[in-house]
């Protein structure tokens, strides 16, 4: 493409031909207020906020759809476009009611920034969606009719990237509305066979929502209610709480973003120190339970390829390809969409349940704390995660291991809420014995992480031709691995492309990979599931660093600065395998000889879902 030349606000500039008038002022620091824009989605140019005037044209343009020209004159703030740009946003406030006082988006909502900015009246019209029904979808999202504002990213993001068509737009004109397919008058088509469709709890719909209309299941309230409550400690007082938070491998490198810092900085002792401060008496890694998940995952994996049979010879007999079972939004997936694939699933927990299954049986007999006073915040980037937490599969004698789930925006809420400057917190290391993590945990968070962790113990497991990693194992041969068997990464996981393939051999057996980068890439692997042994999907693209409770906005180049942290922080450890932390391994010969407790701590099962 050729170069041209144009002015926008007087100012000479020069650009690629084929860049919109959005693009070209991004890429030059100039702002152009937008709802409707996102850089990942189909240009709709509905909201009609990003108006701006191209002299000696009759018509106003919006930035988003129309592209540059040799010479053009832009103006992005004449008397003419703020005319009509007030105009939109009051229209647009008139669509969307007002619940600022609990909204987790008041302290960076879009909405009320260009109402302060721009002196807009945001009650000159009446709502005109008050009426309008609220959709939940199981406890983990919400789709909410009265603060739609017709952007319809949610549609594009879940049907269009995620293809998972559970949203569908009914009505005409001002009558329009977005509803879950169970609303749409029939059932989404594919050929002339009606499909049936449901949510997979993903959130994609709430991270790409420019108003706050899908978003989270806030529980936020439920555990400030409990912060405020708790009992002092110590001593502990008999049926008081002790408040353990939690927080999962991604947050440290996305949370910063919500009050300022820069894309991908690392802030994991700021989480610690913050969680201190709202009251939690513990606070833990989970990073300890991805470890945990790792080497259980690991040893299923080597069982299966070995015998087919996983190592705890109560779950479904093994079969290939193996599939990984981290990600609640692909479970979903799995038990409603393809449930004939349940035995391929890894019978392994997740991380969030690794740990909170040890917070409350082993650190609770160590520390002497009945497990019933012992309340678990899980603190994570996803909001199928609260889908998850309440999978009565993952009680563990009757109790739940995780009581709530905070996503990402919630608990940047609490803390603007409760008035913490995040930045001025000093740094805090977690809590132990659960504090201690790999490199290889880390790495959890990024697409194709849960499969190199893996790998990076399956590959000692095979090599020195074990069945399980135990501590008395390492310590007697110092974690000695065959000549060209001590990788620590496996780069061919690595990358944001939609499904990455490859064949790694792991002492001299080789196993045939692949990593699926978002839902809405599967198809093309089921197609060829046996041409497999192993296989990681996450249902959000980027995975866990692109989850549904990250962040707003999340983009592909913001996901890519998260990736590269994560992996910094893998490449800074001391310690890089699962098998090679030693609280981890320390817990699972503490779960041997444990019987019924081990399984439930450590393994799970599916079931179809209707």
């Amino acid at each position: 493409m050729k170069k041209i030349n144009l002015k926008i606000n007087g100012r000479r500039l020069s650009c690629l031909e084929g860049k919109t008038i959005m693009q070209v002022a991004h890429d030059n620091g100039i702002e152009i207020p937008n709802l409707c824009y996102h850089p990942d989605l189909p240009v709709k140019a509905n909201c009609r906020v990003c108006v701006v005037e191209i002299v000696d044209r009759k018509n106003l343009a919006t930035a988003c759809s129309t592209p540059v020209a040799a010479g053009l004159e832009i103006k992005t703030d004449s008397e003419r476009v703020k005319r009509s740009r007030n105009l939109n946003l009051e229209l647009i406030f008139a669509e969307h009611i007002k619940r600022c006082p609990t909204c987790i988006w008041r302290f960076n909502c879009q909405l009320l920034e260009y109402a302060e900015k721009y002196k807009i009246e945001i009650t000159h019209f009446s709502d005109r969606k008050s009426k309008r029904k609220v959709y939940k979808f199981a406890n983990a999202v919400e789709i909410d009719g009265r603060q739609c504002i017709d952007c319809r990213h949610c549609l594009d993001v879940c049907n269009d990237v995620q293809k998972i068509n559970y949203l569908k737009l009914t009505g005409k004109g001002i009558d329009q509305e977005i509803v879950p397919a169970s609303e749409h008058r029939g059932l989404p088509f594919i050929g002339k066979k009606a499909k049936p469709a449901d949510c997979i709890y993903c959130g994609q719909c709430a991270l790409h929502c420019p108003a706050g209309a899908a978003q989270e299941q806030s529980h936020w309230h439920l555990v400030e209610k409990a912060l405020r409550d708790k009992s002092p400690l110590p001593p502990f007082v008999k049926g008081g709480k002790v408040l353990v938070a939690q927080f999962a491998p991604s947050i440290r490198v996305s949370i910063g973003e919500e009050f300022g810092a820069p894309y991908g900085k690392i802030m994991s002792g700021q989480v610690v120190a913050a969680l201190k401060k709202l009251g939690f008496n513990y606070v833990f890694d989970v990073n300890f339970g991805a470890d945990i998940t790792t080497i259980v995952e690991a040893e299923e994996l080597v069982a299966r390829v070995k015998s087919g049979i996983p190592p705890d010879k109560g779950g479904q007999r093994g079969v290939l390809p193996m599939l990984t079972s981290c990600c609640p939004a692909w479970i979903k997936y799995i038990e409603f969409y393809r449930p004939d694939l349940m035995p391929n699933l890894t019978t392994a927990r997740s991380p969030q349940s690794h740990s909170a299954g040890l917070i409350k049986t082993y650190w609770a007999e160590k520390m002497k704390i009945n497990q019933k006073n012992i309340l678990t915040v899980s603190i994570v980037p996803c909001t199928a995660k609260k889908f998850e937490a309440g999978r009565a599969e993952l009680k563990i004698r009757g109790n739940w291991p995780i009581d709530y789930c905070l996503t990402t925006r919630e608990l940047a809420w609490l803390i603007k809420k409760h008035g913490i400057d995040f930045f001025k917190l000093k740094p805090a290391a977690s809590d132990n014995p659960l504090g201690e993590s790999s490199g290889a945990a880390a790495i959890y968070g990024a697409t194709g992480g849960v499969m190199e962790s893996a790998l990076r113990t399956a590959e000692y497991l095979l090599a020195t031709a074990r069945d399980t990693v135990c501590l008395e194992e390492n310590k007697k041969n110092k974690m000695s691995l065959k000549a060209g068997h001590g990788r620590v990464e496996f780069k061919q996981a690595r990358g944001l492309a939609g499904v990455k393939e490859a064949v790694v051999e792991l002492a001299g057996k080789k196993l045939r990979i692949a990593v699926v980068n978002g839902i809405g890439q599967i198809q093309p692997v089921f197609d060829k599931l046996n041409d497999y042994d192993y296989i990681e999907v996450m249902a959000c693209p980027g995975g866990c660093i692109g989850g549904g409770g990250q962040p707003i906005p999340t983009t592909k180049e913001i996901i890519k600065k998260r990736l590269e942290a994560l992996y910094k922080i893998d490449a800074g450890a001391s310690v890089r395998r699962a098998h090679e932390n030693k609280e981890a391994l320390r817990a699972l010969r503490w779960l041997k000889g444990k019987g019924k407790l081990r399984a439930q701590v450590l393994y799970t099962k599916y079931r179809k879902k209707s």
